[in-house]
């Protein structure tokens, strides 16, 4: 299809589907809207134009100038605790009354309080904290403590792998639709193959660990590798990696002196059933890249957490921002926090997951154009095909989909033209799921002229 590197990302926001969903939303005063943020903002692949104009939300959902809500199961990934959850909310308006905005050569009570939390939920030495206001920031101060702790510059990262948008952050990551028309970017960049269960470069058997060996293969021939930047697990797209994988790369970089950063910016904080997705490997990385859902989907808030043996670059600008320490944003951290643990959500999840295994194996059975299911916690990817032996990928009918499940009140994300992409706020009931999962089995129908 052309232009499919656009979808590796998201939907496209220049179809046909698209310009015909307008017709499915027509409403003079969003329309109104649609043309002027059309008119004043500058035009981007996914993004402008947009797909309707929101008045309110709230728990799981979004809702339009019209008073249409849908069930939001993408969020850009801020919304484990839902959205305007009122014990976050109360923090934040307190907050409000008495420092909004600490400047940067100062510190406040809000913001150590957060890095206290985040270093009581890490591991071993994984104690120091550094605050930024977005995730590519996050990355960004990885990316420079990874040299110097090192000494080296050069950086593998995997294919198909997004860890921001800024030019460092494109450089690192390896989809085309954000390094395109660029030019030259960060050198010393070093991208593999991402490990797969379902159409996999090297397999397709379950044994990832040759993505692995391919990681070591290539530290060795290159040298000068200073750090593996990479997901735990790919959010878009859904790819979980073998427990037998993760530690095959912890000795490989442990023992080629290699820093492990994990970008953990969509996922932490309870997505995948753990607070952090790593706990599931039983692996200790050297940097840990946090973003979205730390601020609650109230702030805008990311974090860098290392290793105390780390903390040798004081005389290093390594972030410098100026809403560094916020203390909005600390507070709405450190309340989410609270809340997966005081409301149990970890357990409700894991449980939930248990559900959605069962519910989405079901659709795999009834409908063929199910390729694959994978899953883990609140984060599950159904993968279209057109035919389950060739694996062809079914774009159109991934696009025919989505725009039938957003009639019908369900927002989503399609990774790769061809992967519906779930994950639901946290707080989402067992009902919730359970409609939304009706949702896409009827939208797949007809997808199929069922």
């Amino acid at each position: 299809m052309k232009d499919a590197y656009n979808r590796t990302e998201g939907d496209i926001n220049l179809s046909a589907s698209r310009n015909a969903w307008y017709k499915v939303i027509a409403h003079a005063e969003t329309q109104n809207y649609l043309a002027e943020d059309a008119q004043y903002f500058l035009h981007q692949a996914m993004s402008t134009p947009c797909l309707d104009v929101l008045r309110s939300c709230e728990g799981i959902y979004i809702t339009d100038l019209t008073g249409k809500s849908y069930m939001d199961f993408h969020g850009n990934n801020v919304h484990q605790v839902g959205y305007r959850n009122p014990f976050v909310t109360e923090r934040v308006k307190a907050q409000m009354d008495i420092l909004p905005f600490s400047p940067r050569r100062y510190t406040n009570v809000p913001a150590i309080e957060l890095a206290k939390k985040l270093a009581s939920l890490f591991p071993g030495d994984l104690n120091r904290v550094l605050l930024a206001p977005g995730g590519t920031s996050a990355i960004g101060m990885a990316l420079k403590l990874a040299r110097i702790v090192t000494g080296k510059h050069k950086v593998v990262s995997l294919w198909d792998s997004f860890h921001g948008a800024s030019l460092d952050a494109i450089s690192a990551g390896g989809e085309q639709v954000f390094r395109k028309g660029m030019g030259p970017l960060m050198p010393g960049v070093e991208r593999i193959p991402p490990p797969t269960s379902y159409r996999g470069v090297f397999s397709d058997d379950g044994n990832d660990l040759v993505y692995a060996n391919y990681l070591e293969y290539v530290i060795e021939k290159e040298g000068d590798i200073g750090a593996f930047i990479v997901e735990t697990i790919r959010n878009t797209d859904v790819q979980i990696p073998s427990k037998a994988y993760w530690k095959k790369v912890r000795e490989i970089c442990t023992r080629h002196g290699v820093l492990l950063i994990l970008d953990e910016i969509p996922i932490a904080f309870g997505r995948t059933g753990t607070m952090f997705a790593f706990e599931h490997y039983d692996i200790e990385p050297d940097i840990v890249c946090l973003g979205k859902g730390l601020g609650a989907g109230i702030m805008p808030l990311a974090a860098m957490v290392t290793r105390d043996a780390y903390n040798i670059a004081t005389d290093v600008s390594l972030g410098h921002y100026t809403h560094e320490k916020s203390p909005l944003g600390s507070v709405a951290a450190t309340a989410m926090l609270e809340f997966i643990e005081k409301e149990g959500i970890l357990a409700k999840v894991n449980a939930d997951a248990l559900f959605m295994k069962d519910e989405l194996e079901a659709l795999k059975q009834k409908h063929a154009l199910i390729g694959d299911v994978r899953g883990i916690g609140l984060l599950w990817g159904i993968e279209l095909v057109k035919n389950r032996q060739t694996k062809e990928k079914a774009m159109e009918e991934a696009e025919m989909i989505l725009y039938e499940c957003l009639a019908n009140g369900l927002s989503f994300k399609v990774s790769q033209g061809n992967v519906l992409q779930l994950s639901p706020p946290l707080t989402i009931t067992r009902q919730q799921l359970k409609t939304a999962v009706g949702i896409v089995d009827a939208a797949i129908a007809k997808a199929m002229g069922k």
